[in-house]
This record gives structure tokens, C-alpha cells and sequence, in this order.
């Protein structure tokens, strides 16, 4: 695998035709146009709009037929794009003819469970928010009461993404009643939320990718605004409208430091969210460990090193020279909306081609 370029290989990315596959495949194709792609998904509506240049549909169990895809199509390399397909793909990598370039599996199931993820972070005094599990409904009251003194909580499902079921709660009886209806219409049980401080400050996103314990490349980015944010009970979202590059070296540290204590022998891509709390100390809220981000463009396309591209080379073993593994350009927007491809700009562009009329 050593020298040969990505135009050489054959990449396979599942769940193809949604959102962040499409994200990711933009991010291969413009790090290397020639590079060719193969998708696959169980449902044939979402598959329609994949960007992959060859596109099969599976059965949601994956194995055998992702393999005899991997087979059919010579892939080279496996890039799982949620983190139900990192999980699937975690369990079967020992039986695919491929490479598969993942954390391991006690990380991703660490990571996967964000009040263990938290527990373990507080453990080792690196900044998570206070968090406690709702085991019944009639002990919230309890909970709000361990909590004290702060005022308004955060109440969320302890797995999953795109904040599903998270919302600020400040009496006990909002908890109760949210937590409730999720229970009767829902089928998520009680026991699946949490309750924890909230953090009101600025929200960060991180994404870093890892070899055999050594950072090789890592860039962050602020949410300004959020997607769809008025239709969301939360108001907030892992996935933003507005976002822009920055870099703060206190943030970068405690997300090295989390994936050391983690795994000393670290590999794969782990995508960090982060929050402030009242203090303006920034806490790790969750880790996604073996896929991208959604918003992954801000980091392939911005600063001197296309994440997705490293990626694939750090997982073929191809030589990266990266003398400086924060690669961050700040001053760069990702802007996002419904039906439309994500934009990237960098700060002096975005009033180009647009009149001001001024009131």
C-alpha cells in the first residue's frame, strides 16, 4: 500500500446518500478527484442521492453482503459514516477482506455511551459536565437536588446524535413530563436519559485524527448558529448553520489528553463535542469515535491538509508528512442550510459578488 495514491484505491463508504456520507465523499473527490468511490445502504430512497460513483443496497444486518461488495468491488479501504456503522463495522472487520481504520472496540463502546464517556473523562479530572442517570422517573426531584445549585439542567438520551431527546429543563417536573413523553411515544425507556449541568457558554467541535497514539492532524471550529435550531426543542444542535474555524490551544489539550487517557495506542478519527460551562472552562460533552463529523467540509477544505484525504492514507500506510499537526485556517465559515450544498469561505470572501444596501 505504501506509496500508491488514493487515484489507486478503492474506497467503500456505508450509509451512502445521506448527508454526512455525501459530505465526506465532496471531501475525497476534491482531495483527489480521480479517486474512485463505492457506496452502499439499506434504503434504496436515501442510496438515490449518493455521490459514490457505484452504489449497492444491503440488508441492514451488513454481513455477508457488505463483504462480497468489499470483494465484488476490490475495496481497499471501509469508511463507516454513523455510529451505528462504526459499530457494525467494528465487530466484523476481523472477517473483511479490507482495511479498516478504527478505534478499538472497548473506545467506540466507551464513546458511544455518553454518561459512561463522562464518568470516565471526571474520573481522570478532565473537564466533563456533572451528570447523573435517571434511573426512575420519581427520583428527579432527587437529581435536581444533587445538582443544586444549578439552576437550569440539561436533560438528554445517553446515546445517539444530533442532540435527539436533549432539552434545558428547569423545574423537575419539565424533566419528568419530557422524559415521560419520550417513554409513551417513543419507547425510550427512562433509564436511557440523563441529567446533567448545563453550559451555557460557546460550543466547539473538534476533529483529530489518531496512529498508534500519535495526534497527526487536528483542527476546530465555534458554532455560531444552529441547523433548523427554531423547529428543535433544545434550541442547539451538534450540527450548525454557522460555524467558523478557530483555534484555542486549552480546547486542543484537553482533547489530546482525553483520547490519551482513552487509549495510549489511539488510531482513527474521534470528532469531539465541546461546551463552556458558567466558568468559561470548556467540557467535552461527547466523543464520536471512528467517523466523521457531518460538517466535516470546514476541516477537509480549509488550512494545508484535507482530513479526509489523510485519512485515508494514515489507514493505508502511505507516508504523511505533517510537520504541524494543528492545521488550523482560522477566519473560515462553514455555511449550511436545508437543500443546499454546504458552503466553506474564508473571512475576506464573504461579501464578495454582494451590494450592501445600507438603512
Amino acid at each position: 500500500h505504501g506509496g500508491l495514491g488514493l487515484a489507486e484505491r478503492t474506497l467503500l463508504i456505508t450509509s451512502a446518500g445521506t448527508g454526512a456520507s455525501n459530505n465526506l465523499i465532496r471531501s475525497l473527490k476534491t482531495g483527489d478527484p480521480t479517486a474512485r468511490v463505492v457506496g452502499c445502504h439499506s434504503d434504496r430512497f436515501i442510496l438515490k442521492k449518493s455521490l459514490a460513483d457505484r452504489n449497492y443496497l444491503i440488508p441492514r444486518s451488513m454481513y455477508p453482503e457488505i463483504a462480497d461488495v468489499v470483494a465484488a468491488e476490490r475495496v481497499d479501504l471501509l469508511i463507516p459514516s454513523s455510529d451505528a456503522d462504526v459499530r457494525a463495522i467494528s465487530d466484523l472487520q476481523i472477517k473483511l477482506p479490507c482495511r479498516v481504520f478504527l478505534p478499538r472496540s472497548h473506545v467506540i463502546e466507551m464513546c458511544q455511551d455518553k454518561y459512561d464517556l463522562t464518568l470516565f473523562l471526571r474520573a481522570r479530572e478532565l473537564a466533563a459536565p456533572l451528570t447523573f442517570p435517571v434511573t426512575n422517573l420519581s427520583g428527579i426531584d432527587d437529581l435536581f437536588r444533587s445538582l443544586a445549585p444549578h439552576r437550569r439542567l440539561w436533560c438528554r438520551i445517553r446515546t445517539g446524535a444530533g442532540s435527539m431527546g436533549a432539552i434545558p429543563v428547569e423545574r423537575p417536573e419539565q424533566a419528568r413530563s419530557w422524559i415521560a413523553y419520550w417513554e409513551e411515544t417513543r419507547g425510550v425507556p427512562a433509564t436511557s436519559f440523563t441529567l446533567s449541568e448545563y453550559l451555557p457558554g460557546r460550543d466547539f467541535s473538534l476533529q483529530s485524527l489518531w496512529k498508534d497514539g500519535a495526534c497527526l492532524l487536528a483542527k476546530m471550529s465555534e458554532r455560531l448558529a444552529y441547523f433548523v435550531m427554531g423547529n428543535s426543542p433544545s434550541g442547539v444542535s451538534s450540527t450548525p448553520a454557522l460555524a467558523k474555524t478557530v483555534f484555542e490551544a486549552r480546547v486542543v489539550k484537553l482533547c489530546h489528553d482525553a483520547i490519551r487517557a482513552l487509549d495510549d495506542r489511539a488510531s482513527g478519527v474521534f470528532c469531539f463535542d465541546l461546551k463552556e460551562n458558567a466558568d468559561g472552562v470548556a467540557c467535552i460533552t461527547e466523543i464520536n469515535a471512528g467517523r466523521f463529523a457531518m460538517i466535516t467540509n470546514i476541516y477537509d477544505l480549509t488550512g494545508s491538509h484535507n482530513m479526509a484525504s489523510t485519512y485515508v492514507k494514515l489507514a493505508l500506510d502511505a507516508p504523511v508528512d505533517i510537520p504541524d499537526p494543528h492545521d488550523i485556517e482560522e477566519d473560515c465559515y462553514l455555511v449550511r442550510d436545508l437543500d443546499t450544498t454546504p458552503g466553506i469561505f474564508r473571512g475576506d470572501e464573504l461579501l464578495e459578488g454582494i451590494d450592501e444596501i445600507r438603512a
